[in-house]
């Protein structure tokens, strides 16, 4: 599907929420100008890779070229604090998409200061059940920015263009939480504090995960492992018994057992395991 073939990106932004936005917009067909300052993306000297993968196949000039392209494109994505892309005194049509990507948003106290995908995190209420604990992943970058930012301009582009979108990082994390300021139907429902929603290790130093949460998936778990006495223990925070019986078989034994059947049961693969479509080292 390219359903975005005739329109111009003009990609201001550096390092990862807006990258990737771009290569989504890319990838649905847009051209992609990233326009980048004359040292260049900093990702390319830090993570060489990353920056690589995110803008392949983007074309990629400096900021001294950039006023006709940003003048001409479809859809202007920035990253800077904001303020910032008015000084630059770029022209943009009025009826083109602007959209920036911002830690705090505008018009709020914290709309100057620094901060990284962590940060907006902490400051979203996102962290809270598991600090000190860090996310895998760049959840405020890749999800709460680079996502809403690539929802909101298709929806601006379906509306005919014309409109100016602030992402706040911050918030759009917040947005993914919120819900739960009704309550847990379970404390740390989702972060280790039942037994049948929860990552358990294996006699191999690998990793199951058992999200069991619906009574048919956890009775026939326990069916499988022949353990019926845990039928009703669901919920316990934790089964010392369980945990010592994934220790005796490694994570492909309990596959073999586990994997498609009603279990909710699965593997943590590796980055490259996962790559090659599931299959084990």
């Amino acid at each position: 599907m390219t359903p975005l073939t005739g329109i111009t990106v003009a990609d201001l932004t550096r390092h990862l929420p807006g990258p990737f936005a771009s290569r989504e917009l890319l990838r649905l067909g847009a051209r992609v100008v990233k326009i980048e300052p004359p040292p260049g993306d900093p990702m390319k000297t830090a993570a060489p890779g990353w920056y690589d993968e995110l803008n392949r196949d983007k074309e990629i000039i400096t900021l001294d070229a950039a006023a006709e392209v940003v003048a001409r494109a479809d859809v202007v994505l920035e990253g800077f604090r904001p303020g910032v892309f008015d000084r630059l005194g770029l022209t943009v049509r009025d009826d083109a998409v602007l959209c920036s990507i911002t830690g705090f948003g505008v018009d709020n106290p914290r709309e100057q200061q620094a901060g990284h995908d962590l940060n907006y995190l902490g400051y979203a209420g996102v962290l809270a059940d598991t600090a000190p604990a860090l996310p895998p992943i760049q959840i405020a970058d890749l999800a709460a920015g680079a996502q809403t930012a690539v929802i909101e301009i298709l929806a601006a582009l379906l509306a005919g263009g014309g409109a100016r979108i602030v992402v706040s990082m911050t918030d759009a994390s917040h947005k993914f939480v919120a819900h739960r300021l009704a309550g847990d139907p379970v404390p740390r429902l989702l972060t280790g504090g039942v037994a049948c929603y929860r990552i358990y290790e294996t006699s191999d130093n690998r990793y199951l995960t058992v999200a069991a949460l619906e009574p048919k998936f956890w009775r026939r778990l326990c069916e499988l492992i022949e353990r019926p006495e845990l039928t009703d223990k669901a919920f316990e925070p934790e089964l010392p018994e369980l945990a010592a019986l994934f220790r005796t078989g490694t994570l492909a034994d309990w596959l073999a057992l586990l994997e498609g059947e009603e279990t909710c049961v699965g593997p943590v693969l590796t980055l490259a395991e996962a790559e090659r479509g599931g299959q084990l080292a």
